[in-house]
């Protein structure tokens, strides 16, 4: 028995195989550029176009789908309302109109080039990557009574095009980047009022020496002057105590402040002279601590709601949500797996970390019940059919049911005593894990129709007119989202994405931002782009000599 006819055998074996080859290639980088995980994918295709034998159940591929498109949601649901109610209304016009010039190309190159409308329906499908609208498609094919062998070709077009619909959007997004020097830091900085972000927070004591500032709380100031801090401790004369938002300051008290350098630098010039004495370092009466948000009534509150400086005479300063360190203000809401920093009496120090929980352990557990159960609601809305228009009907399929389901319950954070999301650990291991099964089978199960297909006649002509379609596509998203209405380019490559409805070029997206915006960007375009694809195919069909 041949290395071939042992993959053939053992599906799982190849699905390893793939995986670790996809993983050592997407390590490799280039002046700082690689593809990441989306290597799997074109490992996959390579290894799909060696056998046609060669393939992955079809139920691995969905259950990939699932698992990556349901974290994403979890991870996104505040920030994708958030988003939608300040600009969200323009930005998924901007998706539609330019799905929609995509299929006006595709209507010139059937013109031009003489393709036939059902291929280029498909081509079009392919071209963006989305299987639903091709079904959708087929299905309108049939139901118009069209000749049996118009039936195959949207496949035709779809195999063709597909896997430039991955490669095309991935190559912009890297091409792109560096034409505009992209600083994906700097530019994070625009939202971080709206997702939360990587940012440098540190503190400094300053004493108060400007008297229009004496005798007035802090929260008023603070409301008043639009200062974007938080104050730990304050020193009046001898007496140290925590700096809750009733106290009311001195001349010549010293107060710490906690934030971001350009923000605390302000406030210490406003308020005096930075001090020489730093209350932070200061663990006499006051200690500090961090501990993590493992007990599940903690999760889906907002820190004001906790009320700790009345509970426990503690303040928190800081949470660290994974790799990110979030201001703690009274209106952050936790999450499972948050490591809450807080100042607080010494002896309340064991108190407080048995309310918030603090097991490791704990957050390593997911609660599969949960999480089968809003998995099974949203493969249940998937299989919804919705009727637009004109008759037309469509479903959201195994991609949209568990997104959409995902953020309603991500915003809603808990209902009673379930708490609908997972730990921040829990949520990027089940994505990564998602993402391996997703673009394995899809590479594999593409790989080799892909290498028939284009040796065929007229095979070339169709990759080339996909080829079209899945750069220019991509390149029109992030030149008006990025350079028209000034979005983060991090979110402007999740919208690129979601208009493909492709995880691999998504796990690039997130590779190059090394942070989670991508996944805002994903969620907020994802619903009007696959209504729109579907729309379109057909009227592709419909209306094309």
């Amino acid at each position: 028995m041949n290395f071939i006819d042992l993959l053939v055998e053992h599906p799982l074996l190849l699905l390893f195989v793939v995986a670790t080859a996809g993983y050592s290639l997407g390590e490799l980088r280039w002046r700082g550029t690689g593809f990441g995980i989306a290597a799997v994918l074109f490992v996959g295709l390579a290894f799909g176009a060696l056998d046609e034998r060669l393939t992955l159940p079809r139920e691995l591929v969905s259950l990939g789908l699932i698992l990556f498109v349901y974290s994403v949601g979890l991870a996104s649901g505040p920030g994708f309302f958030a988003s939608f109610s300040r600009s969200g209304l323009r930005d998924n016009l901007m998706v539609a109109g330019v799905l929609a010039l995509a299929a006006l190309i595709v209507a010139a190159e059937v013109l031009l080039l003489g393709i036939r409308p059902t291929v280029a329906a498909g081509l079009y499908t392919g071209a963006l990557t989305n299987t639903p609208a091709l079904a959708q498609v087929l299905s309108y094919v049939a139901h118009t009574g069209s000749a049996a062998q118009l039936g195959t070709e949207p496949v035709v077009g779809y195999s063709v095009a597909y896997p430039l619909g991955v490669i095309g959007p991935i190559l912009a997004i890297l091409l792109m980047q560096r034409v505009w020097r992209v600083d994906y830091r700097q530019d994070a900085e625009q939202v971080r009022d709206m997702f939360p972000v990587e940012q440098e927070i540190y503190s400094r004591t300053v004493q108060l020496t400007n008297p229009a500032l004496a005798g007035q709380p802090l929260h008023l100031l603070s409301q008043q002057r639009g200062w974007r801090v938080l104050f730990s401790r304050v020193k009046q004369g001898s007496r140290l105590e925590l700096a809750t938002d009733k106290l009311i300051l001195h001349n010549g008290d010293l107060v710490n402040v906690v934030g971001t350098p350009e923000d605390v630098d302000r406030v210490v010039g406003e308020l005096g002279l930075p001090a020489q004495e730093q209350l932070d370092l200061d663990r006499g009466t006051y200690d500090f601590r961090r501990v993590f948000v493992s007990e599940p009534a903690r999760v889906g509150r907002k820190l004001a709601e906790l009320d700790l400086p009345n509970r426990f005479g503690a303040v928190v300063t800081r949470v660290r949500r994974g790799d990110i360190e979030l201001l703690a203000f009274n209106t952050l809401v936790l999450e499972l797996g948050d490591r809450v920093r807080f100042v607080a009496p010494r002896s309340q120090m064991q108190a407080i970390s048995r309310y918030f929980g603090d097991s490791y352990k704990k957050l390593s557990e997911i609660n599969l019940g949960v999480l089968g159960l809003g998995i099974a609601l949203g493969i249940g809305l998937g299989l919804v059919p919705i009727t637009l228009p004109g008759g037309i009907q469509f479903q959201l399929g195994e991609a949209g049911g568990p997104l959409v389901v995902a953020l309603m319950l991500s915003a809603l954070r808990r209902t009673g005593s379930v708490v609908w999301s997972i730990p921040y650990s829990a949520n990027l291991t089940l994505r990564q894990l998602g993402l391996t099964l997703l673009l394995a089978g899809i590479g594999v199960r593409s790989g080799y129709t892909f290498l028939a297909t284009l040796t065929q006649a007229g095979g070339l002509t169709i990759l080339l007119a996909g080829a079209v379609v899945s750069l220019g596509t991509p390149l029109l998203v992030l030149w008006i989202g990025y350079r028209c209405f000034k979005l983060p380019f991090a979110v402007v490559t999740g919208m690129v994405s979601a208009v493909h409805t492709q995880p691999a070029v998504q796990a690039a997206a997130l590779t190059q931002a090394r942070n989670d915006l991508p996944n805002h960007g994903y969620a907020l375009a994802f619903p009007m782009a696959t209504i729109a694809k579907i729309l379109l195919a057909q009227l592709l069909v419909a209306f094309l000599p």
